[in-house]
């Protein structure tokens, strides 16, 4: 047989690598196309709660005032956001330690989450003990049991002020189911669920800290009139009831103002103890009360068993109509 009727090395390689290539493009073909899971994306969308967030709006104030009565050092909270992310997400910016409670809102179904950031436990211990208002640096430990004790009332209020600003719009019972350290023994829903976030702030003498409260997104269907809609014309008493307190305990500073006269500079330096003024007040003249820097009643001087006192004659309303 003549050479030319057979391939060459050359030509036989050829041939066997283009046979591997082909099927090396044949298996690749399909994987370059793949199904899109849109649920994998991650957005974070903000606002579309208006009802929960006039909620915590009025939460923050009741909690504000209850909470200073524990811990005096906490000047203030504010709600910084509310908005909708998915459980694995949100989980992943807590820092460790930080603490972890579940708690129910019967009859609401599912549970919700509410974690104390350790910096807020951390500054809070640092100002106690006469500190800076600035977190102290712990890695790699469990709270102690004074940590433990402050987280134990920091909670506590929450909750129970939670159910106060609840209350006012739908009748519910809050009840703490557990306080966990460990974050995979505080999972209330999958990972991959979306979640209502309410962010707060609480401020130390000048130093910022973040709580969050989480609830699954499904918590509040059967009151989704109220969370997803604006019910500002509703009468909140339970805030206007601690408003009218706060009002009747606030301290006022009452003058009695028994005469007024002018001088000199020079009759004024000759002043010394002893010098007498006489003012030229008698019992029957009319004295002004003052309550701050308002007129407020006409008065008349007397006695009530050996001490001066002011009879309220007249209330003075002129100032009121001027305005």
């Amino acid at each position: 047989m003549a050479d030319q009727d057979f391939l060459s090395q050359e030509e036989i390689d050829a041939l066997l690598s283009g046979d591997e290539s082909s099927e090396e493009e044949e298996k690749q073909e399909p994987s370059a196309v793949r199904p899109f899971d849109f649920s994998e994306l991650e957005s974070i969308k903000k606002g579309g709660l208006p009802g929960l967030d006039l909620i915590y709006e009025r939460w923050v104030k009741i909690f504000r005032d209850e909470i200073r009565k524990i811990l005096p050092k906490i000047n203030m909270v504010s709600k910084e956001s509310i908005y909708i992310t998915r459980f694995n997400t949100f989980m992943f910016k807590i820092p460790m330690p930080s603490s972890y409670t579940t708690f129910t809102m019967k009859p609401l179904k599912e549970t919700g989450l509410l974690v104390v950031d350790s910096r807020l436990v951390f500054t809070i211990i640092s100002v106690m003990f006469g500190g800076p208002a600035k977190p102290f640096k712990v890695e790699g430990r469990e709270f102690t049991k004074l940590e433990t004790y402050v987280i134990k009332d920091f909670i506590d209020t929450a909750l129970k002020t939670l159910e106060e600003t609840f209350s006012t719009v739908y009748p519910l019972k809050v009840e703490k189911k557990s306080t966990e350290l460990n974050p995979s023994l505080a999972r209330i829903t999958t990972g991959n669920e979306k979640v209502i976030i309410a962010e707060c702030v609480v401020d130390i003498d000048g130093f910022e800290a973040p709580i969050y409260f989480c609830y699954p997104q499904g918590m509040f269907l059967s009151i989704k009139d109220i969370i997803y809609s604006e019910f500002s014309g509703e009468v909140d008493n339970v805030w206007k009831e601690r408003l009218n307190d706060s009002i009747l305990q606030t301290p006022v500073q009452v003058t009695l103002e028994l005469a007024k006269r002018e001088y000199f500079m020079r009759e004024i330096i000759d002043w010394d103890l002893g010098t007498e003024l006489v003012l030229d007040v008698s019992k029957e003249d009319p004295v002004m009360l003052r309550v701050e820097d308002k007129e407020k009643f006409v008065c008349r001087l007397g006695k009530v068993k050996d001490k001066y006192a002011a009879l309220l004659k007249q209330e003075v309303v002129k100032e009121e109509e001027d305005e």
